[in-house]
């Protein structure tokens, strides 16, 4: 009786976590907690010593050394440094008049918008705030439907969890031993082909039901001359360009790492604030306050998952994940369809950290095992995670846009206007899944 229970002790363990987390535990200290409980109950039956647990202040240490992680403050400064600066409205707006003349031009514009912004902020949340608060009331005077509106919104702003720089690159690319350059450049060609797929989407709607996303008149296109239109262009589009080549063009041309590229690209966003003559001291607190907040609240949990992570392997809970995951049939494509499946399911009741440090360690030796290349596999969970922004009902994005949409755009509108996105987004992984060189090519291409 105590081997039976001492071999379902992990898988217990993990079926203790999900109901916590659904009912809405703090993360961190609800993965230690558990970790901390059924070490105590893996002791007392004697399946591990006092003394395993003296490897836990080590990783502690290694996480709080990782000079790669050290990207994360950086780049989340960044990019809350550059959503005060005005760079999403000069975007929009600029963007906007250029795409006006086409049927569904505002979605197209918002869709380019959010691709810039992913590539030079990479904060899903400020984006979709930002462009719902711009965007979304100028769209439906247009006389857009809510749903074409609002998803276009909510699934432009998730661009910055594939397209670089990423948090989650970041946080994929150290747990899986993948060089933070190989995911950035891997993740480039995924990214430019789902905005495609955006655009191709709202393009196809246009044309179909020109009344759910109208052309800007005429009269109003026309009150921009054409030379004045180029200088506006030029100067909405060059500071972004410039950042984004200072901080990709760094990183992918190998003169400076992910970290030392943010932390130039923190301070090309001061740089870009003051000629926006938009920096204070204040803006400049706020910001700090901010980054520091979001950078503590990633590495708490990244603690607490260590710890979970420890009891979970020293109780033998990876072995059985290893043997259940190598039972499914058809092999290695089996097996990925398996977990992007689990993964997917899981986005709809957890955040993408959450499913990101307690899932991707324990699929990591699998991955390995099956001589599954890393990089490949983590540009797919990234791809996967996307979803988990726009699936309900705990999907951020949803949540960010609701929470700035005017009183006559419901919920329902939201849905059901991400719906097609999310399907969008499936076809995506779909393709980096059948199609790999989508991934490893760039990568290799430029000596990554």
């Amino acid at each position: 009786m105590e081997d039976q229970i001492a071999f379902y002790l992990p898988l217990l363990m993990f079926g203790t976590l999900l109901p916590l987390l659904m009912l809405g535990f703090p993360v961190a200290f609800t993965l230690g907690a558990v970790g901390l409980l059924f070490g105590l109950i893996g002791a007392g039956m004697e399946l591990l010593s006092w003394s395993d647990f003296n490897f836990l202040p080590l990783r502690i240490w290694g996480i709080a050394t990782n000079f790669t992680l050290l990207a994360v403050p950086l780049f989340v400064f960044m990019g809350v440094m550059l959503e005060r600066s005005g760079l999403a409205e000069d975007l929009l707006e600029t963007t906007g008049l250029v795409f006006g003349k086409i049927r569904g031009g505002l979605a197209m514009s918002v869709v380019v918008v959010g691709m810039l912004l992913a590539a030079s902020t990479g904060i899903v949340g400020a984006t979709v705030v930002t462009m719902g608060i711009l965007a979304l009331p100028t769209m439906l005077r247009r006389g857009y439907s809510p749903e074409v509106a609002t998803g276009t919104i909510a699934a432009s702003g998730t661009l910055g969890q594939i397209i670089p720089p990423s948090i989650i690159l970041v946080l994929l690319g150290d747990i899986m031993d993948v060089p933070i350059g190989s995911m950035f450049v891997g993740a480039v060609i995924p990214g430019l082909v789902l905005v495609a797929f955006y655009l191709l989407w709202i393009g196809g709607v246009a044309w179909l039901r020109p009344d759910l996303a109208p052309a800007i008149p005429a009269e109003e296109r026309d009150s921009v001359s054409s030379s004045e239109l180029r200088q506006r262009v030029f100067r909405a589009l060059l500071p972004p360009l410039l950042l984004i080549v200072l901080v990709l063009g760094s990183i992918f041309g190998g003169v400076a790492s992910p970290t030392e590229a943010a932390a130039m690209g923190s301070f090309g966003a001061i740089i870009l604030t003051l000629t926006s003559g938009k920096f204070t001291v204040q803006i400049l607190r706020e910001v700090m306050l901010s980054a520091l907040t979001i950078t503590c609240m990633v590495f708490v949990i990244l603690v607490g998952a260590t710890f979970f992570g420890l009891v979970f392997r020293l109780l033998g809970g990876d072995e059985i994940v290893s043997d259940i995951i190598k039972s499914i049939p058809y092999g290695q494509n089996g097996v990925l369809i398996v977990v992007m499946a689990l993964f997917f399911v899981l986005g709809f009741v957890l955040d993408f950290i959450e499913i990101t440090f307690i899932i991707v360690p324990i699929m990591k030796p699998i991955v390995k095992e099956l001589a599954i290349d890393p990089l490949w596999f983590s540009i797919l969970i990234a791809i996967n995670l996307q979803t988990s922004f726009l699936t309900p009902p705990f999907g951020f994005s949803l949540f960010y846009l609701k929470g700035v949409v005017p009183p006559n755009v419901t919920t329902m509108h939201i849905y059901r206007g991400v719906a097609p996105f999310v399907v969008i987004q499936i076809i995506g992984l779909i393709v980096a899944f059948i199609f790999p060189e989508t991934v490893t090519w760039l990568p290799k291409a430029i000596g990554w």
